[in-house]
């Protein structure tokens, strides 16, 4: 798919050069600029503790899987960090444009233009990546700065319901402009904003529960939930630590435990305070 519409696109701004091995390095040269973007989610992520190991280039852009521990302050630099290398990459793109279209006057034509490009492209991808319409990184840099102040939960119940809008508004302004593009774009939003306004009524749920207070996630600190929300191959629900990591029912001991709230697994000997958390006696082998 991604061959398909690069084929298209590049036939379809053939009349920009006079030869269209520019159009190619210019396509190229967009998703180059991606790539640099979605990399600099993934390792700002990694830096604060999270997970990120996927990085994905579709047809319309590309995407960064990022999972960074459930703080404000971890989320905004993990998404704060694409728009920035964009930030980084305006004076190099500018400045190569305007250095070769002043001083250089026997450069051909169709190189001046592609470095045109390439600077707008840069600037044009910084500028739609922070309109405040969630999934965008400006819609989630505006859940991490609400979530310090009304809490993890409701920022993206906000975030969510800004997206949902704006994904409208632009669906209605892609239909006026017969842009099937970004009609496509608007309505991946408006689903993604669908699915954060369910995430944060699991959020919601997860964070009213009653839990271990003087046990802690080894990455980021959470308290975990008491109840039965981890489970047994042998289909018995239980909490794992009321019974020391060890299955009430087949007496399956666990080496690793997950935390519900950023997903890490991490070995029992390394929570802080599970040993003291035992309501009752492991189950003998």
């Amino acid at each position: 798919m991604w061959i398909l519409v690069a084929a298209y696109e590049i036939q379809a701004s053939n009349r920009r050069y006079t030869s269209i091995i520019w159009n190619v390095a210019e396509y190229l040269t967009l998703f180059l600029i991606v790539l640099l973007h979605e990399f600099g989610h993934a390792l700002a992520c990694r830096s604060v503790g999270g997970l990120s190991d996927h990085i994905m280039l579709w047809p319309l852009g590309g995407v960064a899987y990022v999972n960074p521990p459930p703080r404000a302050g971890a989320l905004l630099w993990s998404i704060a960090a694409g728009p920035l290398v964009n930030v980084a990459l305006l004076p190099v793109t500018i400045g190569a444009y305007l250095v070769a279209r002043h001083s250089f006057a026997m450069l051909p034509p169709d190189f001046i233009r592609y470095l045109y490009m390439v600077a707008f492209i840069n600037g044009g991808l910084l500028a739609f990546n922070m309109l405040p319409i969630y999934p965008l990184d400006g819609g989630q840099i505006l859940r991490a700065l609400l979530w310090f102040v009304v809490g993890r939960a409701k920022s993206l119940y906000a975030a969510s319901v800004i997206g949902v809008i704006g994904a409208a508004v632009v669906i209605v302004l892609a239909l006026i402009w017969q842009d099937v593009r970004l009609i496509v774009l608007a309505a991946f939003g408006g689903m993604r904003s669908l699915q954060g306004f369910k995430h944060a009524s699991a959020i919601s749920k997860l964070l009213a529960l009653p839990r271990h207070e003087t046990v802690h996630c080894p990455g980021c600190g959470n308290s975990p939930p008491a109840g039965l929300f981890w489970g047994c191959s042998c289909g018995a629900k239980f909490d794992t630590f009321a019974s020391g990591a060890i299955c009430p029912n087949c007496g399956k001991e666990f080496s690793v435990t997950a935390c519900a709230h950023c997903g890490r697994k991490y070995p029992w000997s390394l929570w802080p305070g599970a040993t003291e958390a035992l309501s009752v006696s492991p189950l003998p082998q």
